[in-house]
């Protein structure tokens, strides 16, 4: 037996010890609570003792009351089990996983799984390493799914390191990995067995060598039914989840061939309400039903709040209130195999929420490990920042760019020209034709069309290339904007109403080492330094961040006449070559249902 259950099983005789002899007491008894049950799916009065790290029982507590015990009296609020975040990643926040804690705590989250497929894309292994250390350091629950190939789609995209199954024994050896993520490398199965077999081989035996050491593997299966699904299901061990997945059609194809549907409720990308009515409507069983953010906003965490803003959406489309709670609870601890948390029950972790208001998901306290972490929104708990090495924070390895470089050129007066269709709060795409003018070899932007250049420039210095399509959908009327935040590969993403300023854009990036830039007729309007693999910072509070990119997304509107909501967000799903139908990388533009490049002009 190793330390680690040595000492538990030390903790569990001490908790025998509190139960059974009338001289020893809990140190928080919760009391006179409705206790909702997520095992049997019941609300009941009863009261939650704690001792220690861990639940003693819930039930009729009076005996378990000492002189020094804590008692809460929570008459006529609600005890509940912390709620988990199945699938999500820091970098869509930007922020460090301490200040991303810092906001979810309050709202009742006390489990995150996170995905650093992001900073593994630039970093390789060594950024992977280093989000996961800062985890180490926190009081609530984190843990990660890391990926077993980067970049997704060799040949198509330009990632700063490759990170192969051969990888896999060094991240998967560390505990507070809990196994592989998203297998996005296999997620348009039908090409990648077409074009790239080798990726299959790689997959299997990264998930087969997970498997044999109990971890668990994540899928990434957008539009995939039948033989494909089943392919894809097979590659992942046969237990895989599937957060990509957008219709009811699709939940009940998946849910039927026991994938784990993590129904994704994020910031730009929201699908609950159409995956949940493979439960309201058809009446499956909602087991496999879990609750996920997926990419959420700073400002969207401290406005809205985080798991308990998805439940409160999933109660307002139809689901039961014990049962929406199950989906960000029990649902997903079975899917990880969690023994300790997802449930309130004798020798399980403490983390407990309690709710003043149900339907509304309004969080009066959290508790982390029988700690009281969170009251009426704030913390009550201190957790000091976190600062990254200075080796995750000089990713960007390219020279500036000139216009000339960037243009898009086309020879004659008139080009027909192949745009991605913008798709609002989803991270599809669509694609079409259009017709633009072309001024001395170059084509230029139409704002009456909507119909923008959209590049992706190369910046981990392996390949120096730049990929151009254009963007129609995005409703900007002026200047450009460019970010070294584009999924999956985080190259530099940029589009504008003129080569002029995206060019400034994208050198205001570079000079950065990485970041958001906004211009306007050559001046900086508004930008944000993310130093951390240019994905995230360690120089602001989570307060902070929220308070720059509202107002970058204020300036974005106001000044340079954007209309996409989460605008940011939005345009760093552009370049995610995963996910249909058309997306750029700096390769070129992509056809994902083909797996292949295409020319952005036709003529």
């Amino acid at each position: 037996m190793d330390a680690k259950n040595i000492k538990k099983a030390v903790q569990y005789r001490k908790l025998i010890d509190v139960l059974l002899d009338s001289s020893q007491y809990a140190d928080v008894v919760l009391k006179g609570g409705y206790f909702i049950n997520v095992i049997t799916r019941e609300i009941y009065e009863a009261d939650v003792a704690m001792k220690g790290e861990y639940i003693l029982m819930a039930g009729d507590a009076k005996d378990l009351i000492g002189p020094k015990t804590i008692v809460e009296n929570i008459q006529g609020k609600f005890v509940c089990p912390g709620f988990i975040d199945s699938h999500m990643h820091f970098e869509s926040a930007m922020l460090t996983c301490t200040e991303f804690s810092k906001l979810s705590i309050p709202t009742g989250t006390t489990t995150l799984i996170g995905d650093p497929h992001e900073i593994g894309n630039v970093l390789g292994v060594h950024g992977m390493q280093a989000m996961i250390e800062e985890a180490k350091t926190l009081p609530n629950r984190v843990l990660f799914t890391v990926p077993c190939a980067v970049p997704d789609a060799p040949g198509l995209e330009t990632s700063g390191f490759d990170v192969t199954s051969k990888d896999m024994k060094e991240l998967l050896a560390d505990p507070y990995v809990q196994g592989i993520g998203e297998i996005q490398s296999f997620s348009n199965i039908g090409p990648v067995y077409e074009h790239a077999p080798e990726l299959i081989d790689d997959l299997v035996a990264a998930v087969s060598y997970a498997n044999s050491i109990g971890k668990t593997v994540e899928g990434n299966a957008p539009g995939l039914f039948g033989k494909e699904l089943a392919a894809h299901i097979i590659s992942g061990g046969n237990h895989v989840s599937c957060h990509e997945t957008t219709t009811k059609e699709e939940t009940v194809e998946k849910l039927r061939n026991g994938v784990s549907v993590f129904m994704r409720e994020g910031s730009s990308q929201r699908n609950m309400a159409d995956c949940i009515r493979a439960i309201t409507e058809d009446g499956l069983d909602s087991r496999r039903a879990i609750l996920v953010s997926d990419d959420m906003v700073p400002a969207d965490l401290l406005n809205y709040g985080h798991m308990n803003d998805i439940v409160r959406r999933t109660i307002a489309v139809g689901i039961d209130p014990v049962e929406a709670i199950q989906m960000a609870t029990i649902n997903p601890a079975t899917h990880f195999g969690f023994k300790d948390v997802g449930v309130i029950a004798p020798g399980k972790r403490a983390d407990v929420v309690v709710i003043s208001d149900l339907n509304n998901m309004t969080i009066d306290q959290v508790y982390l490990a029988g700690k009281k972490a969170a009251e009426k929104g704030e913390l009550t708990i201190d957790i000091a920042p976190y600062i990254y090495p200075e080796s995750v924070k000089k990713s960007v390895k390219r020279k500036p760019v000139t216009v000339k470089e960037i243009a898009i050129e086309a020879p004659g007066s008139r080009a027909k020209v192949r745009a991605i269709e913008a798709i609002p709060f989803q991270n599809l795409t669509g694609g079409s034709e259009y017709t633009l003018n072309v001024k001395e070899g170059i084509v230029q932007p139409c704002l009456k069309q909507d119909v923008l250049p959209l590049l992706v420039v190369e910046r981990h210095g392996r390949t120096g290339k730049i990929g151009k399509t254009f963007l129609h959908g995005f409703d900007l009327k002026s200047g450009a904007i460019a970010e070294s935040v584009a999924h999956d590969t985080h190259n530099i993403i940029v589009t504008g109403t003129n080569y002029v300023d995206m060019a400034m854009a994208v050198n205001r990036v570079i000079a950065m080492d990485g970041g958001i830039a906004m211009i306007k007729d050559s001046k900086v309007v508004g930008d944000l330094p993310l130093r951390i693999g240019g994905l995230m910072t360690d120089e602001l509070t989570g307060k902070e961040m929220s308070e720059k990119v509202d107002e970058l997304s204020q300036l974005a509107k106001e000044v340079l006449g954007c209309g996409m909501e989460v605008p940011f967000m939005h345009l760093s799903f552009w370049s995610l070559v995963t996910s249909p139908k058309w997306k750029i990388t700096d390769m070129g533009l992509i056809d994902v249902d083909k797996f292949e490049v295409i020319p952005t002009i036709i003529n």
